[in-house]
């Protein structure tokens, strides 16, 4: 079934490169090209088109539309300019303009106060300059997205403490629909960043319920809080490798129980026992029949709260809080202190547990 199949797009990265080549082309020969090609970091060929070209006496400029396929990507369709002028200075020099974030944290592939181009862009930008570069004149290149800034906060920028626009990324020059792998990379870019920033707590949570519990309720900064989705396992043992000691995790029970029953990837794919788990602690507790029966009509964590604190039986979410620290503590050899904040879908916090 090839026409099923989830179309690849190209990275801000590769649009980076492919504006450069364009510019500094027209540039050297003064006249305007349509399309250029470009083989990617990972070796794939792409022919892509050339937008807004201006040629003057010592600079071009034009623009690459990144295209992300089918991935669902804050920046797909943002413009990628290249503006690419002769220098009195030998070599080349890559900078970043409007649009352009700047590292303000440790822990990046990009030193603090330097513009957010990623190295592999970077290298790809160069090679392909390099090439109309004769004995020791030097050629200036300025990246740019115009639209950057507004777009930046619907990223992992602001976490990463990358300011002012988007960063170029892309090791491969290619975007994957859906790329596990590179959400995961980018996850591990925060753990990074919080390890390097000098704190040596984190707070992983689910999505927005326990993340507005840490910034709203525990007043915890922002830099120390990580969503992971359904990467609990994943994050945990990141968390081992960056030596961050102590690590909290704060969220809606419905995700949490599922770690408590030992699913550490807690999307659906991988199971749904979120109301077996809570029924059985709720039936080794001693819970009535009648109450034993309505839980297990129940399709959501959400009503199965409800029916517990209105029945009060809140001990059972002490006992699955424990448990799921227990689990994660297995998971991690022993080699973490931990603790567990678990809340309704309305951020109330039922349950808390911190190792002593």
């Amino acid at each position: 079934m090839e026409e099923n199949r989830l179309r690849n797009g190209w990275t801000t990265g590769t649009c980076a490169q492919a504006a450069s080549k364009a510019s500094v082309i027209m540039l050297i020969t003064g006249k305007k090209i349509e399309t250029v090609d470009v083989e990617t970091p990972s070796g794939e060929n792409l022919r892509l088109n050339v937008l807004e070209q201006e040629i003057g006496a010592r600079s071009a400029t034009c623009c690459v539309k990144k295209d992300a396929g089918d991935d669902i990507d804050a920046t797909d369709g943002i413009k990628i300019y290249s503006r690419v002028g002769f220098s009195e200075k030998p070599g080349i020099e890559i900078k970043g303009g409007v649009g352009i974030g700047i590292a303000t944290k440790p822990g990046l592939p990009v030193k603090i106060g330097d513009y957010a181009i990623n190295p592999v862009p970077r290298r790809m930008i160069a090679k392909e300059i390099e090439v109309f570069r004769e004995n020791n004149n030097g050629f200036e290149v300025i990246i740019s997205a115009p639209e950057g800034e507004k777009i930046a906060e619907k990223t992992f920028n602001p976490r990463l403490g990358i300011k002012g626009g988007i960063s170029i990324l892309g090791t491969t020059g290619i975007v994957k629909p859906k790329s596990l792998e590179a959400y995961k990379k980018t996850l591990s870019m925060c753990l990074n960043v919080l390890k390097s920033s000098g704190y040596d707590r984190a707070f992983l949570v689910f999505g927005y319920v326990g993340e507005n519990y840490c910034r709203n309720v525990l007043k915890i900064s922002r830099d120390m809080v990580i969503q992971i989705g359904d990467h609990a396992g994943f994050m945990l043992s990141e968390c081992v490798k960056t030596k961050i000691s102590n690590v909290i995790l704060v969220g809606y029970l419905g995700k949490a129980v599922k770690i408590a029953a030992g699913q550490f990837d807690t999307n659906i794919k991988y199971g749904d026992n979120r109301i077996e788990t809570i029924y059985g602690y709720a039936e080794k507790y001693g819970v009535k029949e009648e109450i034993l029966q309505q839980i297990k009509g129940q399709t959501t964590a959400q009503a199965v709260i409800e029916i517990l604190e209105r029945n009060r039986y809140e001990d059972i979410f002490d006992i699955i809080t424990r448990d799921i620290v227990k689990k994660m503590k297995e998971w991690t050899g022993n080699s973490l202190s931990l603790g567990c904040i678990l809340l309704s879908i309305d951020g109330k916090r039922i349950s808390e547990y911190h190792e002593k």
